[in-house]
């Protein structure tokens, strides 16, 4: 299946990369969807902003870039859903907010549309409940920048189709993905495996086992990751990790995901990492 209208809520940078990318590799129209007009303003410059990085780099010709971006556009009017195919939700990572926002576009979007989910931790199961449509509902977890980043996780809640999962399949390699499949559990495999590690450097910095700067070392060279995980932890944000070792320790009920005391302490304090300057290291605000 060839997808013609997909319909993107979150114009922040992982949704607006997400349209980028539908629009470089595919010719469907994309309509970014916010509630607020500053984030569709950004979201039109990060558009720009990537296409003449491509340009620039010469991934793409001026003529494709132009189309491209015709093919994009910006809307805070949730209606113009009712002509999408797909949605590729992009909002903040809470429950409630889209689940509030799956069952209204539920309404809205015609029967034969099929609703994705950008969530790194939530239940897939949980939020397509919301809909009438469980069986064509799927996580299609993109990684940051979603243009650039070859990694497409996806996860079929309890009541995904097989066609539901194959179609997307397909869609993630036209997108040129490497894509693979995990089960609906609390974290799916990336960010369970990836949140497990900084939530444990940052337990042995807790205990003083070694500095931030020299456990990071220990894993950019040792294990060859292109960032550590204290590093990495300050820019996803503290406040992220917190939440998503707090959905990890909920939906599994196990110990061994609870939350590092440390980073807990540094969100207390409001130190979140790159974007409050602050958090595992210290950064000098631009």
């Amino acid at each position: 299946m060839t997808f013609t209208n997909v319909f993107i809520p979150g114009a922040g940078f992982m949704g607006s990369a997400i349209g980028y990318l539908i629009a470089s590799k595919t010719d469907a129209s994309v309509t970014l969807y916010d509630i607020y007009p500053e984030s569709l303003q950004k979201a039109q410059a990060t558009v720009d902003r990537m296409g003449k990085s491509s340009l620039d780099k010469g991934f793409i010709t001026a003529d494709k870039l132009q189309a491209l971006k015709g093919r994009i556009r910006y809307s805070d009017d949730r209606r113009e859903a009712s002509a999408a195919d797909l949605v590729i939700e992009a909002i903040a990572e809470d429950m409630k907010l889209k689940q509030e926002l799956f069952a209204h576009l539920d309404q809205i979007c015609p029967d034969k549309a099929i609703f994705a989910s950008n969530t790194s931790s939530l239940s897939i199961t949980k939020l397509a409940a919301a809909t009438g449509r469980t069986d064509r509902f799927i996580g299609m977890h993109f990684f940051s920048p979603a243009h650039i980043m070859k990694l497409l996780e996806l996860i079929a809640g309890l009541d995904t189709s097989a066609e539901t999962l194959e179609k997307i399949r397909s869609l993630g390699e036209a997108l040129g993905k490497t894509v693979i499949n995990s089960r609906d559990m609390p974290g799916f495999i990336t960010t369970r495996l990836g949140f497990v590690l900084i939530n444990e450097a940052a337990f042995a910095l807790m205990e003083g086992l070694s500095t931030a700067e020299q456990i990071d070392t220990g894993m950019t060279l040792g294990y060859n990751h292109p960032m550590g995980p204290l590093a990495l932890a300050d820019f996803v944000g503290l406040d992220i990790c917190l939440h998503i070792m707090e959905t990890l320790y909920q939906g599994f009920g196990d110990p061994k995901y609870r939350a590092c005391p440390l980073i807990r302490q540094l969100v207390e304090a409001g130190h979140l990492g790159r974007k409050t300057g602050r958090g595992f290291y210290t950064y000098e605000k631009k």
